[in-house]
């Protein structure tokens, strides 16, 4: 007679996950902000996974998780085979006949810099869709369902990472206001216009033009920068602005830059792309 006894079953997919983003990550509120969940679900899922093991996988510490010396050469094993995994899901995207390139971007570059090269990019690859997510961090391009990310960050000179231009920052403001400032310290009487994403900026130029940035009077700070520029153009103040980002708004007058110092943050705005994607972004650059 047949046997059909019961089989082993190893710990669930989800559980894994949990595992190895919060081994690579040194915490599980990092890895649960990765995967998109709750802290306490990457809990649970490494309390599960910990019980089917029989031994506790991470050593809790204040400031985060870390593997016992036993359980560091797992980590990599379990990076490299979800990478992979990651790589296969984007080639089964491939099979379908009309191509989709989803694009992730912080919410200035998207609104400020991408929306207007959406276009002529459509126009040069009519049998391609194009997608665009607003991110406020760069997404893992070998896990998540993106093809390319457009954001600022410190170059690494990654493989798939292509510089787009160095991200140079200087005053702008309303052709109006800027009728009023004659030198740098005229800025003291005028309200300074401040994105949280790039809360330093002000501080970072003024160190590098020699401002003596304390008799300032007063800031006005936003957590979107297109409403900042938007703010900027009204003439509600003096914005610290981002080259690539407000260089259109140059080109057709509705900012001035009112003085010549302009200062280079270190950063550059980046595309990175999966490798299946690298040669249609290098096309992009040719007109970005």
């Amino acid at each position: 007679m047949p046997v059909s006894p019961p089989r082993p079953k190893g710990p669930p997919l989800n559980a894994l996950r949990a595992f190895e983003a919060a081994a690579r990550l040194g915490g599980f509120s990092k890895a649960a902000e990765e995967l998109c969940v709750t802290p306490g679900a990457i809990t649970q899922h490494i309390k599960a996974l910990e019980e089917w093991v029989g031994v506790s996988l991470f050593e809790r510490r204040s400031h985060g998780v870390r593997l016992p010396t036993a359980g560091k050469g797992l980590q990599p094993e379990f990076t490299a085979a979800f990478d992979r995994l990651g790589e296969a899901v984007h080639a089964l995207k491939d099979v379908t006949d009309a191509p989709v390139v989803q694009i992730a971007a912080l919410p200035s570059v998207a609104q400020l810099w991408l929306s207007s090269r959406l276009p002529r990019l459509r126009a040069e690859n009519p049998q391609v869709q194009f997608s665009v997510t607003a991110l406020e961090q760069p997404p893992n391009l070998l896990r998540e369902m993106f093809d390319w990310s457009v954001f600022f960050d410190l170059p690494s000179d990654g493989p798939d990472e292509i510089i787009l231009e160095e991200d140079v920052i200087f005053p702008v403001c309303a052709p109006e206001m800027a009728a009023s400032l004659g030198g740098v310290n005229d800025l003291a009487q005028h309200t300074l216009l401040i994105d949280d994403t790039w809360a330093d900026d002000w501080d970072l130029w003024a160190q590098e033009v020699g401002w003596d940035r304390s008799f300032t009077t007063a800031n006005a700070r936003f957590s979107l920068y297109a409403l900042a520029v938007e703010e900027a153009r009204n003439g509600a103040g003096v914005l610290m602005g981002h080259e690539s980002l407000v260089r259109d708004d140059i080109e057709t007058g509705r900012l001035v830059a009112p003085f010549g110092g302009r200062v280079k943050t270190g950063r550059a705005l980046i595309l990175t792309s999966t490798p299946r994607r690298r040669a249609m972004a290098d096309s992009f650059v040719t007109f970005g």
